[in-house]
């Protein structure tokens, strides 16, 4: 009998093949937004039994929309430097603590309204 990560492992195959043979079909939008939720399942689940039987974690992550919340996809504009005046070891001049904010450019328009 196969292990836990083996059988995830086999079903993350078969909803990739899944999605892949109704992407190429001219199966309906609803076919391909059914395989596009079971191949997310199967992969979260993967993902998941994975690092409980090894914590070991895959080499990258699902976004979802709400995980896109920069829109032009330019984090450079959106870096701010801070200078901390009010640190206790500020008092060494050569000493430069600064930070560095994200800042989310849609809250800033949302406060301005």
């Amino acid at each position: 009998m196969a292990n836990k990560p083996q059988l995830a492992l086999e079903k993350l195959i078969n909803a990739l093949e899944n999605h892949l043979e109704i992407a190429s079909s001219d199966l309906p939008l609803e076919d391909l937004e059914a395989a596009e939720l079971a191949l997310r399942d199967a992969f979260f689940t993967y993902d998941d039994v994975l690092f409980t039987a090894y914590e070991v974690e895959l080499p990258f992550d699902m976004i979802t929309d709400d995980d896109d919340l920069d829109e032009d996809d330019d984090d450079l504009d959106d870096v701010v430097l801070l200078d901390d005046e009010d640190d206790e070891d500020d008092e060494d001049e050569e000493d430069n603590d600064e930070d560095y904010f994200l800042i989310d450019e849609d809250d800033e328009d949302d406060d301005e309204d």
